[in-house]
């Protein structure tokens, strides 16, 4: 890649991953002039229980992208032994790549919760927090909180405004395995692959 590159960051478990996920990754792309966006699928998550193979979860992202050259997947975390860290993440990507700016896309409710993350003075020296506004946390309980967090850890946060697209991983895995439809919740090929596959039956 070529040096000075401006990377968007959007992991997750994308289990599975939906339509409201890639309009979050092109907004922040548009709006602060990224040069790509990484995906990063989680491995083992130390966070959550009962989640869909790696494996099964990879391909599905993978399949979503496939058509945006500005959108790139990362096995950095599948490829992983052993639970998930955002923070050994961020320090490979900035260790091997010091002339990258990265910017890991957020939601608001992040701000309340990532000190309770491994190591998140890492995470937050390593990287721009691009914070998705998402419904239920009036603005100056926002901007208080992103003070707070920038003072204590010289981070840098912005504000990513999203179109507020409800889409729910969980309810798209109540509806498959309810026998309802999810078009136009995940693209085409990603619901091929969860009926080829059999995925979220029970």
């Amino acid at each position: 890649m070529e040096l000075g590159k401006k990377i968007g960051i959007l992991g997750g478990t994308f289990d599975p991953i939906h339509i409201g996920h890639l309009i979050l990754a092109q907004t922040a792309l548009s709006e602060y002039e990224l040069d790509e966006i990484l995906f990063l699928p989680s491995g083992g998550s130390y966070m959550k229980e009962n989640v869909l193979s790696k494996n099964h979860r990879l391909q599905m992202t993978k399949l979503a992208i496939e058509d945006n050259p500005d959108f790139k997947i990362s096995t950095l975390e599948t490829d992983r032994i052993g639970n998930s860290y955002s923070y050994e993440t961020l320090l490979f990507l900035t260790k091997n790549n010091p002339d990258y700016e990265y910017f890991f896309i957020v939601g608001a409710d992040t701000l309340f919760s990532i000190e309770h993350w491994k190591n998140p003075e890492q995470v937050m020296k390593c990287a721009t927090l691009l914070v998705a506004i998402r419904p239920g946390f009036p603005n100056d309980i926002i901007q208080n909180q992103m003070l707070y967090l920038q003072n204590k850890y010289q981070s840098n946060i912005k504000l990513l405004i999203s179109k507020n697209i409800e889409i729910s991983s969980t309810d798209i895995r109540n509806k498959v395995r309810d026998g309802l439809s999810v078009k136009y919740l995940v693209t085409d090929n990603v619901l091929t692959y969860i009926k080829d596959n059999d995925i979220y039956k029970g």
